[in-house]
């Protein structure tokens, strides 16, 4: 109950400090303008929020209230403006991939796959110092960027994970903390709602953004892993090392019964029990089976150094375009041997007619003749006479393959990524005991077909092969394959999916009209302008544009969700962008990594409440919010590092679409 009382208090101080400001700011101006209403309006809004009024008809309402005194009490034009702004939500064709990602999201967490990826993830990292921290972040990591659903995250992570972390004799601080930190990855790495909104609201391509958000997110993700990692080594009391007991994986009775052991080297052994007398009790397909899952590394290197072979040696495209050139494109000068077809002379821009001839008739003849002394239509200056063959193409020609249909040599950098790889390979079947093939096949049933099903999503999109609506499509189809490949797909599954997902978009949807209507009510009132007169009044740097832009989002942070920062505020910062020569696309990335606090801080920190409602009784709120203070800290020096350094962000855009 203290806890409460002091959430409360603290809401009502902020509401308190909104409430104060914009009456200060009223009774200070000299001349009350509509830019000050429009000021007013946000203030209520945002009180009205932490009041708990739902976020969208509050928009929706002060929106269509506003703009009905902005229009001096005409409803006509109150109603048409409210009417152009649903329209054009609904005719936001980005907006369509959200229903599909939520829907795919729904059915994985369904599939029950996220307690076979934890086992599979806390075994194979089990000699890393805080093991199981690292695979609950590993394991969110992963979950959140098949699902991108923050609360089932964090909810399955918390009857999972922090049971048997607290047993092990985990930091209860460390364990809420890693639980928390690692389900809110989701909302920035893709595919990602948050970005599809953000894309939506400041007109930028969603695809570019998840390309731009990919290396940042891994960047978060591993400084959070290191952090655990450093802290469990500098403090083993708080992340002891798992016990031999639970580090132990039985082997299945069949290799057994063939005298494998748990630290002996399967490749060597599944090879000789090929043969002899050993494998009379085990069946011959059995033996092959295991041998093709040990071979499995292997054949899949060998195919990815054939494919890179392959492209590595293919000849240079051919220019030739069947002796026809685009006007204006400058000719090459090449050997007019190795020109056939119909060329143009070198200083021409086009087809010419011969000076002073061409095709005429002279006075008085009859039909058509040519001029005296003209041979018909000549060639221009310089160009080859088909008919007539080159001696000297023609003495290269036989036996000879054509220059560009050779393959080139594969350059020395792909025989250094053959050679390491050949290196890691060795060294992983050198090591490759019973016991880590166990460990691998239980990735390969748990990690694996989530990570070709999040490439493949994500693939097809950042490389254009799709749009993220299509892409959207084909993750929810792969979404419904997994759920029926782990036997969970029933009637009953997908109704509850198909309520979430329509639950969950009838959100972000009329969440969008309600922004439309209440930007459209803003910007009427001249709230935009006086705001943008204000920042440019300031003569702020661009560094110090951005530095306050991201203190005001962390402070939005404590009081509203990521969703009401976006929808609220985004359309307020982003026509300020121009004026200080700040990319929308890196804006983006720098809000998303800074929105990561949205759902870690108090008094409104979602995911803590999320986590609290599974834990423990003797979990309480305070050690959950103290566990994720550390991780508040990490999310600050990437927004820091991304700053420093927005190549992180912006190198794939550039490289894939030429930013």
């Amino acid at each position: 109950m203290p806890v409460i009382r002091r959430e409360l208090w603290f809401g009502f101080g902020l509401m308190a400090l909104l409430i104060a400001g914009a009456a200060t700011m009223l009774l200070t101006a000299p001349v009350i303008t509509n830019g000050h209403i429009g000021l007013l309006m946000l203030s209520l809004v945002v009180v009205a929020i932490m009041l708990g009024f739902p976020t969208a008809f509050t928009l929706m309402g002060m929106g269509m209230l506003f703009t009905w005194l902005a229009y001096e009490r005409d409803w006509h034009r109150t109603l048409d403006l409210m009417v152009q702004a649903a329209y054009k939500v609904m005719a936001n064709d980005v907006l369509i991939s959200i229903p599909l990602f939520v829907f795919m999201g729904y059915l994985v967490e369904r599939a029950n796959l996220i307690e076979k990826l934890f086992k599979s993830l806390h075994l194979s990292l089990a000699r890393v110092p805080g093991a199981l921290a690292v695979a609950t972040l590993v394991t969110c990591a992963v979950f959140a960027t098949a699902t991108g659903i923050v609360g089932a995250v964090v909810t399955l992570m918390g009857l999972l994970a922090l049971p048997q972390m607290l047993r092990a004799g985990y930091s209860t601080q460390l364990s809420a903390g890693a639980i928390t930190a690692g389900g809110c990855l989701g909302i920035l790495i893709p595919p990602s709602v948050l970005l599809i909104v953000y894309g939506a609201t400041a007109g930028v391509s969603v695809v570019q953004l998840y390309a731009g958000a990919f290396f940042p997110g891994l960047m978060l993700a591993g400084l959070y892993i290191v952090y655990v990692i450093v802290l469990a080594k500098l403090r083993p009391g708080i992340a002891p090392p798992l016990a031999a007991e639970e580090r132990r994986v039985p082997l299945p009775q069949r290799l057994l019964d063939l005298g494998a052991t748990a630290e002996r080297r399967a490749l060597p052994f599944l090879l000789g029990a090929l043969k002899g007398r050993r494998n009379r009790t085990v069946p011959m397909g059995y033996l092959l089976r295991q041998l093709f899952v040990t071979l499995l590394p292997l054949l899949l290197f060998a195919a990815v150094a054939l494919m890179s072979w392959r492209t590595a040696t293919a000849p240079p495209p051919a220019d030739d375009s069947g002796g026809m050139q685009q006007i204006g494109e400058t000719t090459r000068s090449e050997p007019a041997a190795e020109r056939g077809g119909l060329q143009e002379p070198p200083s021409a821009g086009g087809l010419q007619e011969p000076p002073s001839s061409g095709v005429q008739e002279p006075p008085g003849a009859g039909g058509v003749q040519d001029p005296p002394g003209a041979g018909g239509v000549q060639p221009p200056p310089g160009a080859v006479d088909e008919a007539t063959p080159d001696p000297a193409a023609s003495a290269a020609a036989p036996g000879a393959a054509p220059a560009d249909t050779a393959r080139r040599p594969a350059a020395t950098g792909y025989w250094i990524g053959l050679g390491l790889g050949a290196l890691v390979m060795a060294a992983y079947y050198a090591l490759l005991s019973f016991t880590r093939l166990e460990i691998f096949k239980m990735l390969l049933s748990s990690f694996f077909p989530l990570l070709i099903m999040i490439l493949a999503v994500l693939g097809s999109i950042v490389f254009g092969l799709a749009t993220p609506t299509e892409a959207a499509a084909v993750g929810a189809f792969g979404g419904f394959l997994l759920a029926a490949a782990y036997r969970q797909l029933n009637l009953g599954m997908v109704k509850e999916s198909v309520y979430l997902t329509a639950k969950t978009s009838a959100m972000v949807c009329w969440l969008f009209v309600g922004s439309s209507i209440f930007s459209a009510a803003f910007a009427l009132l001249g709230g935009q302008e006086l705001v943008e007169q204000w920042v440019l009044g300031l003569n702020l740097t661009k560094t110090q544009f951005l530095l306050l832009s991201q203190v005001i989002i962390f402070v939005l942070g404590w009081p509203l969700e990521w969703t009401e920062i976006i929808v609220i505020f985004m359309p307020i910062f982003i026509p300020l962008l121009d004026n200080f020569g700040v990319d929308p696309l890196f804006f983006g990335l720098l809000v998303a990594l800074n929105l990561q606090t949205a759902f870690l801080s108090p008094p409104v920190a979602m995911a803590a409440f999320y986590l609290k409602g599974v834990a423990p009784r003797h979990v309480t709120l305070n050690q959950i919010f103290a566990g994720m203070i550390p991780f508040m800290g990490i999310q600050v020096v990437a927004i820091f590092l991304l700053y420093a350094w927005p190549q992180i962000g912006l190198w794939l855009p550039q490289l894939l679409y030429g930013r």
